[in-house]
């Protein structure tokens, strides 16, 4: 592919070189370089792909795109490309090079503090009741058909993220709903094409700090991007900060909520409960009107499948379709039921921060189960004030705490375990402690009692624990079902 084809869509400088010159790959890892590629010089945290200038000239490289003055050997015939952002520039490069995938795709793009994995796959499931075949790019994986690819960043890189469209494409899928997060707009990962539907869930501070963002107005601000790359904004209208997400949008906007005036309106809220069941029932009205069960707890669970049936709705799917899909769903980590007794319900949700663990524990409340019983650590090398406020927040809402081992990393959990002691101890919280993980969740369910609501947080979709720089099988699901069977518990 020629430089010129390459570049579609990029504002550029030839700085030197031929502008069509043919390229045989397209490279922005200085390990990868090969002969005829153009290279990328992207900056990132740790590496800027600038100082491997050198490297593209010695590899034969046939071109560079930089955002600033590079030295070249005299004798080199590279092509050098000066453009403002190579981050910008290589999502546009990335999807020229893979023949633009997306154009082939229904692409929708969800972004928001909670709800994000939720939502995605809510929405597959649904469209794939109603007939599509539907790709997901996301938190826990990406799935392609039959093919899973386990994920490293929400939203992946532009030029990963390109492939795994193309993939989708040849794979005959014909739709994408896939977690923006607000690193990837802030990285332009999501530059190059244009999203159908853009979907904001909600916004709280988080993510703030280095590497991340520098304040929350520049966390809003990132968010907001998104609906000015999308064709229909479907966004939450109860969010206090609605106006400034959607502020100078240049999509077509549809709201919804549990607040009059949204287009899209839940109301009769009923919570539910039964045997292995722990959901919500309401109504929505407004653009649709139709009844929903959801087989999730609480009032984010209403928003998250309201956020689904407007999506939906704008997809020309049935109400039929909507409704048992709804029902239907579950996602891996996310509030996720295992039944272990009919006397008392254990979930396994990816709660690992004390804004998740608070949402969820004040959600699960609501229930008036006989005791609400956390099992939850807190991951090593990481701030230390999360553990304090995890403790505190446990102590606080949970009746029974068991405090455990999450991901020690380098540190001792002993002395992890001891941080969110601290904080517990300033509530008047009952607790235990097990460092085991497994002795744990032992412990939790062979001391059930009728009527509790069990929660293992912190681990969710991970199926490994780290320690000491390696990451040893850990599946909680798995652990479940061993200590059912050494327990002489397990139902055959």
């Amino acid at each position: 592919m020629k430089i010129s084809e390459l570049l579609n869509g990029v504002k550029f400088e030839i700085i030197r070189g031929a502008e069509d010159r043919e390229i045989t790959e397209v490279v922005y890892d200085n390990r990868k370089l090969t002969a005829d590629c153009l290279f990328v010089c992207i900056v990132g945290a740790n590496f800027d792909g600038h100082s491997a200038i050198g490297d593209a000239v010695k590899a034969g490289a046939g071109a560079v795109v930089v955002s600033r003055e590079v030295d070249i050997p005299e004798e080199s015939d590279i092509t050098v490309i000066r453009v403002e952002d190579t981050r910008y520039a290589m999502a546009y490069i990335a999807a020229n090079y893979n023949g633009n995938p997306a154009d082939k795709l229904k692409t929708i793009g969800v972004t928001g503090t909670k709800g994000k994995t939720t939502v995605t796959y809510m929405i597959k499931s649904i469209l794939e009741q109603a007939g599509h075949k539907v790709g997901l790019v996301g938190t826990i994986e990406t799935i392609i058909g039959d093919k899973h690819y386990p994920s490293k960043n929400t939203t992946p890189d532009s030029y990963l993220l390109q492939e795994y469209f193309k993939e989708m494409v040849e794979e005959g899928i014909d739709t994408v709903v896939m977690e923006v997060s607000s690193q990837g707009l802030m990285l332009h990962r999501t530059q190059g094409f244009v999203f159908d539907f853009g979907i904001f869930t909600n916004i709280e501070p988080d993510h703030i700090g280095p590497n991340e963002h520098k304040d929350f107005e520049d966390y809003i601000h990132c968010k907001s991007l998104l609906f000015k790359q999308c064709k229909i904004g479907i966004v939450n209208g109860d969010d206090e900060h609605v106006s400034e997400v959607t502020r100078d949008h240049t999509c077509e906007l549809y709201t919804y909520g549990t607040k009059e005036g949204n287009d899209y309106v839940a109301t009769d809220m009923r919570l539910t409960r039964g045997i292995g069941h722990i959901g919500v029932d309401f109504h929505v009205k407004g653009r649709t009107n139709m009844d929903v069960q959801v087989s999730t707890p609480g009032r984010f669970s209403v928003y998250n499948a309201l956020t689904a049936v407007a999506l939906c709705d704008n997809f020309g799917v049935t109400e039929a379709e909507v409704r048992k899909a709804l029902k239907e769903v579950r996602v891996k980590g996310r509030i996720e039921l295992v039944h272990v007794s009919d006397d008392f319900t254990l979930m396994i949700d990816y709660a690992h921060n004390a804004m998740a663990l608070e949402s969820l524990l004040s959600t699960l409340k609501a229930y008036n189960p006989h005791r609400l019983v956390s099992v939850f650590g807190c991951g090593g090398n990481r701030d230390r004030n999360r553990r304090f406020e995890m403790g505190e927040v446990s102590g606080r809402l949970a009746d029974f705490t068991i405090i455990t081992s999450d991901n020690p990393r380098f540190e001792e959990p002993l002395d992890i375990m001891a941080d969110i002691v601290k904080g517990i101890e300033k509530t008047d919280g009952i607790y235990i402690t097990i460092a085991d993980r497994k002795e744990a969740i032992r412990y939790a369910i062979t001391h059930g009692e009728p009527g509790d609501i069990i929660v293992l947080a912190g681990k969710g979709h991970e199926d490994y624990q780290e320690i000491k720089g390696v990451k040893y099988p850990m599946d909680e699901r798995v652990l479940i079902d061993e200590i059912l069977r050494e327990e002489n518990l397990k139902k055959d």
